[in-house]
């Protein structure tokens, strides 16, 4: 009947479905993995655990860390939550693009901006990675710095995009999964979810923030992660398209894909992965730019209609 709004489950309910969707997807993309690489490469699965640690250990083993990542990242992250939207009956494109699609333009600008940030992020960066922590928190630090070396020898083995092939299939795994699978985890259904249950479109817009970055387990690169993911948040909430995240991900992680091959092939002489702050006046002028910037795409994503098929949202005045 037209104009009958279904009720919606709770989202405690399916956040809770959500995160059984992505398990599922986990051990699905497991399987389907070790089906790939057992034709693909020769070498045992129960292999994987030393490979996972030090990738040189086996002749294929960047490959393999690669493959696994991608498969696993695509079916967990991408696959999981779109069939759990489908299971739970809402119609997925309506649910994530609620307003009238935006000028190309404005899609284009929300990935410049990631750029753009960058500099002003470099200062975030370096405090985070010199953060101290009290001395009731030194176990912790000290488990946290050991976490953050072995994520970035793991990183620097894997991260080997010296040719056009190598920096193709980076880009695929890098940017391109995590930028559509992450967005629809964070943006589309999390932030949506939190937004309902708040009732505060900022609480969830940082919530989910906050979860974005600590799922990646990086303490000492939490807080500038968790910016972005409220930026990648409040450019979902303005313009109400999913591909506005999504392609401001993609321009975040492909940039430093792309820098990284340009420093590997002496295209370039910039230390992509140092957590130094760039010059004073690059810093100023990537604020100020970034503010115009951001200004400017909340305006313009302001004056764009809802969908008149999009479903409202049902928001949640009491607890579970």
């Amino acid at each position: 009947m037209k104009g009958f709004i279904r009720k919606e489950p709770h989202p405690f309910y399916i956040l809770l479905l959500l995160f059984a969707f992505m398990m599922a997807g986990y051990f699905v993309g497991s399987f389907i993995f070790a089906i790939i690489a057992s034709v693909a490469f020769d070498f045992n699965l129960m292999q994987i655990p030393e490979i996972a640690t030090n990738p040189l250990s086996h002749p294929n083993g960047r490959n393999i860390m690669l493959l696994l990542q991608g498969v696993i990242q695509f079916m967990s992250f991408v696959v999981g939550p779109l069939f759990m939207l489908r299971v739970l009956k809402y119609d997925v494109e309506p649910y994530l693009n609620w307003k009238m699609p935006v000028a190309p333009l404005l899609v284009l600008l929300a990935g410049v901006l990631m750029i753009v940030i960058m500099p002003a992020n470099s200062v975030v960066i370096n405090w985070n990675a010199n953060l101290n922590f009290p001395d009731f928190m030194q176990g912790f630090e000290e488990w946290a710095r050991a976490k953050e070396d072995e994520l970035a020898e793991l990183t620097k083995m894997i991260a080997d995009f010296n040719d056009i092939p190598k920096l193709l299939i980076g880009i695929l795994v890098i940017a391109v999964i995590p930028a559509i699978g992450e967005e629809i985890v964070f943006r589309g259904v999390l932030q949506k979810q939190l937004h309902r249950w708040t009732g505060n479109p900022h609480a969830a817009i940082w919530i989910a923030g906050l979860v974005f970055a600590a799922i990646h387990v990086q303490f000492f690169g939490f807080v500038p992660r968790a910016i972005l993911g409220a930026l990648f948040g409040y450019l979902y909430f303005w313009s109400g398209r999913i591909s506005v995240p999504i392609v401001a991900h993609f321009f975040n992680n492909g940039f430093t894909v792309l820098m990284l091959y340009l420093q590997q092939t002496g295209a370039v002489d910039i230390d992509v992965e140092s957590t130094e702050p760039m010059e004073w006046w690059s810093v100023l002028l990537s604020i100020v730019l970034s503010g115009a910037l951001l200004y400017y795409l909340y305006n313009e994503f302001k004056k764009v209609p809802p969908r008149t098929d999009a479903q409202p949202e049902t928001i949640v005045e009491s607890g579970v």
